[in-house]
């Protein structure tokens, strides 16, 4: 029997212990696994964006330095350069680490840029775990929640190479993490380093000004249900205006874009995001349909059928339990900080989603724009497993009920680590529950273009021939993917365009992926020779022709 303040030490000192040897292993899983993924369409532009700011910046602050440098000869001006209403707070600081220290060999890059990404990632874990911590005051339920979103397949592996809603994803998070603890305890610091989180999400993609809604929605909760409201008022009141300006500051500069006309420029992205129209298609439900019209049901389907079982069930069993409460007691549940913590975690869920809807906002490639909701999901899951294992320790006919549940859910989880190994590393084409024929019949397949590097991979081990002509249903994802393959493996290939004549006796390979092809290819493109077929999901073909 230890004296409470004894027990307290050892207790932190053991959470602490665990936490640091959780997060040292999840870096050390990235460590051996960020040289393994191919290059995505995005990343070349996302490379370019990225110089084309720090070119500005770089005229702005070192000129002189900026114009020895050779890469930013072929950059574009940032003025009228399509794309420069993107942000840049994750892009630009890469591009300035690739110059300076100078990095001559495409494979550097991308393995510098995927171990970046991954990092980042890192953070919006470790802002998932303390957000958890917090909600059900236990760090090991905390890092429970954390290792729900590392065993989600198609995170895990766009958590090295999407520099966009990944990216996003953890910044939001630590959003959302920064806005609970000015909840627990508002102070001028905590809504200033608020302030500076808020901003960050806001200079990944402009998506984040719905942090600012968050906050706004939430203090008022807080000075209308909150303990001790009368005192928090003043807190509030002071720590708000404080937060507004720290948010408009450092928007203005992590955002180059803005340097020159803040306002106008700001409202002209705002209105970009609203107005944008890709006019494509994509592979839903079987048929091809165009993206400016999509079902409502597009974006509820695709995360039904990409995230894992038992997370769906106890996201709807969390739902439900928190829409229980606060219909039958609104003013109780929401006189509690868990209770006003779990409309939080609907609303991150909820509203996104239903503005996509109700906007017939365009999306694509599965539901990637809407990323940043799933750490939602993850805490909403959570809470719904956690009541009816609370329920099943209260109630004896429940205990059977709750204990089948956590076994299962453990089983699938376990079952999830398995086909990740397995599918190693194309977890991006991950289905839940759909069998791998289903899936390649219902929707788009590896829309990221990863595999062409397995592919290319496939055909230089088992050709020994100098030079290795390759085509494909997209020659700029082969030319990605060679990218990152190490040099002299890369000097083998010749890359031939659609139309080109090929010369007598060259072999040609011909590898196509399934984003918006759904059928197989057709003989007269060559006799397949290689499938790749993670989770049984047919994901790129290598055919051979003479």
């Amino acid at each position: 029997m230890l004296p409470i303040p004894l027990r307290t030490f050892f207790a932190a000192r053991q959470r602490s212990f665990y936490v640091r040897l959780y997060f040292g292993l999840l870096l050390l899983v990235g460590l051996f696994c960020y040289k393994d993924y191919g290059v995505s369409w995005d990343e070349p532009v996302d490379r370019t964006n990225g110089m084309v700011s720090a070119k500005y910046v770089g005229g702005l602050v070192a000129p002189e330095w900026t114009s020895n440098q050779a890469a930013f000869t072929d950059t574009p001006d940032i003025h009228g350069y399509r794309e420069n209403d993107h942000g840049v707070l994750f892009e630009m600081p890469l591009a300035f680490v690739d110059q300076l220290i100078d990095i001559r060999d495409s494979r550097t890059y991308y393995l510098l840029r995927h171990f970046a990404v991954f990092l980042v990632f890192v953070v919006g874990v470790w802002a998932l775990y303390n957000i958890g911590r917090v909600r059900f005051n236990s760090w090991r339920l905390g890092l429970l929640l954390s290792t729900l979103l590392v065993l989600s397949p198609r995170f895990f592996a766009e958590a090295f190479y999407n520099g966009k809603d990944i990216v996003f994803l953890a910044f939001f998070t630590m959003g959302v993490y920064t806005l609970v603890r000015l909840l627990q305890r508002p102070s001028l610091a905590r809504a200033a380093v608020h302030g500076v989180a808020t901003a960050a999400a806001i200079d990944v993609r402009i998506l984040g000004v719905l942090l600012i809604a968050l906050t706004v929605g939430m203090v008022g909760l807080e000075v209308l249900f909150g303990a001790d409201a009368r005192a928090r008022r003043w807190q509030f009141a002071r720590a708000l205006p404080v937060f507004g300006v720290v948010v408009v500051v450092a928007v203005i500069i992590g955002w180059p874009y803005l340097w020159e006309a803040p306002i106008d420029n700001f409202l002209t992205s705002l209105e970009n995001m609203k107005r944008f129209r890709w006019n494509g298609e994509v592979i839903y439900l079987g048929e091809r349909v165009s993206t400016l019209a999509l079902p409502w049901h597009y974006a509820p389907v695709w995360i039904a059928v990409t995230t894992p079982v038992a997370y769906i069930g106890a996201f709807l069993l969390g739902s439900l339990a928190t829409a229980f409460a606060v219909l039958r007691h609104p003013i109780a549940a929401l006189r509690t900080f868990e209770g006003r913590l779990n409309v939080l975690f609907i609303g991150w869920f909820a509203l996104p989603i239903v503005m996509v809807i109700a906007l017939h906002s365009v999306i694509y490639d599965g539901w990637r724009h809407l990323y940043f909701v799933y750490p939602a999901l993850l805490l909403v899951a959570l809470r719904g497993a956690w009541a009816l294992w609370q329920q099943g320790q209260r109630l004896r006919w429940m205990r059977p009920v709750a204990v089948g549940a956590a076994g299962l859910a453990g089983l699938e989880m376990v079952y999830t680590v398995g086909r990740m190994v397995q599918a190693h590393p194309q977890e991006q084409v991950y289905f839940s529950f759909l069998p791998g024929e289903e899936a390649d019949r219902l929707f788009e397949r590896d829309y990221w273009g990863l595999s062409y590097r397995q592919g290319l991979e496939w055909v230089a081990q088992h050709d020994p021939a100098p030079q290795l002509n390759v085509m494909g249903q997209n020659g700029g994802l082969i030319e990605n993917n060679l990218a990152i393959m190490k040099p002299e493996v890369r000097a083998r290939f010749r890359v031939w365009q659609p139309g080109q004549e090929q010369e007598a006796g060259k072999q040609l390979y011909f590898l196509g992926a399934y984003r918006t092809h759904p059928e197989a290819y057709p003989p007269s493109l060559g006799g397949e020779i290689y499938t790749l077929k993670p989770y049984g999901v047919t994901a790129l073909s290598v055919l051979h022709a003479w």
